[in-house]
C-alpha cells in the first residue's frame, strides 16, 4: 500500500487538533473535538488525546493480530481513558474526544471502521466511487440546532437557545439514539460504522477529515470523483490548499463555517 498524507491547521497559532499516520497495511485519521476553554477538565487538551489515541491505534495495528477494528479501538480507548483518567475529567461530556476513521489491508481484504463526521471513499475498480461516513453526529446536530431557525444571531434569545441546543447536543453523545464518539468509554467501538470489500475490487481508498470534506460540502467547489482526480492530479496537500482557497473566497459567516483543521490519507496500490 502505498499512501500519501498530509494536514494542515485551521488557525495559525493553534495546535492541529487532527491526526493521521499510517503503518504498513493500515492508516488512522481522527478529528479531534472539545470545547474550548475546557482546560479545567482536562489540563492535556484535544490536540494530547487525538495524537495520543491515534500513536496506540497505530501500534496496535502495526501487530497484526487479526483483531477486529472495532476491538482495537475499544482497546486503544481504555489504554488511553488510564493515561489521564485520574487527573482529568474525563466522563464529562466536554472533555476531549475525536472521531476515528481506520481503514486496513488484510488477507486480501480492506476493512474499514468510522465513527462520527470524518469520510472514507472508496476508488472502485468498475464503478464510482463509494463515499462512507457516520451521520449520526451530523443527524443530531441538525435535529438539536432547529430551535434556532428563524431566531436572529447576536440577540439574546439567540444565545439563550443556542446553550440550550449545545446543552441537548452533548446528552446525545454516545447514547443510544444519538451518535458515538471515541472519548472515555471503549463501548462506543461497537457502535462504529464497519466493513470491507475485496482488495482486487479496488484501486484506492481516501480518508479524509470534516475540514477537508468541506470541498464537497458546503463549499461545493467539486464533487466526490472529482475529490478523486484531484488526488491523483496533486496528492492531499492540493486538495487542503483547494479547502483554504474556499474558504478565503467565502465572505466570512455567510456559511456559517469558520476554518477547521483539514486532513487527508490518500492510499493506493492496495
Amino acid at each position: 500500500m502505498h499512501v500519501s498524507l498530509a494536514t494542515s491547521a485551521g488557525k495559525a497559532g493553534r495546535p492541529n487538533e487532527d491526526f493521521v499516520g499510517a503503518v504498513p497495511g493500515a492508516v488512522v485519521l481522527l478529528d479531534g473535538a472539545g470545547i474550548p476553554g475546557a482546560e479545567s477538565l482536562c489540563f492535556h487538551g484535544v490536540a494530547w488525546y487525538t495524537h495520543r489515541l491515534g500513536g496506540t491505534l497505530l501500534g496496535h495495528l502495526s501487530r497484526d493480530d487479526g483483531r477486529t477494528l472495532a476491538a482495537i479501538l475499544a482497546t486503544a480507548i481504555t489504554e488511553v481513558a488510564a493515561e489521564h483518567g485520574d487527573t482529568c475529567a474525563i466522563a464529562d461530556p466536554s472533555s476531549p474526544q475525536a472521531t476515528v476513521a481506520m481503514v486496513r489491508a488484510h488477507q486480501d481484504r480492506l476493512d474499514w471502521l468510522l465513527l462520527a463526521d470524518s469520510f472514507l471513499v472508496l476508488d472502485q475498480a468498475d464503478a464510482g466511487p463509494l463515499v462512507v461516513t457516520d451521520e449520526r453526529e451530523v443527524t443530531a446536530r441538525r435535529e438539536c440546532g432547529a430551535p434556532l431557525a428563524g431566531i436572529a444571531p447576536g440577540t439574546p434569545e439567540y444565545d439563550r437557545v443556542r446553550a440550550s441546543c449545545v446543552t441537548a447536543m452533548r446528552a446525545r453523545r454516545n447514547q443510544p439514539g444519538g451518535y458515538w464518539i471515541a472519548k472515555d468509554d471503549p463501548r462506543a467501538a461497537r457502535e462504529a460504522v464497519t466493513g470491507s470489500r475485496p482488495l482486487a475490487a479496488l484501486t484506492g481508498v481516501v480518508l479524509l477529515s470534516n475540514g477537508a470534506s468541506r470541498i464537497v460540502s458546503p463549499y461545493d467547489r467539486t464533487d466526490w470523483p472529482g475529490v478523486l482526480d484531484l488526488l491523483r492530479a496533486g496528492g492531499p496537500a492540493s486538495l487542503i490548499a483547494r479547502v483554504r482557497q474556499a474558504e478565503a473566497q467565502t465572505a466570512a459567516g455567510t456559511d456559517g463555517q469558520t476554518p477547521d483543521d483539514a486532513t487527508v490519507a490518500h492510499c493506493t496500490d492496495l
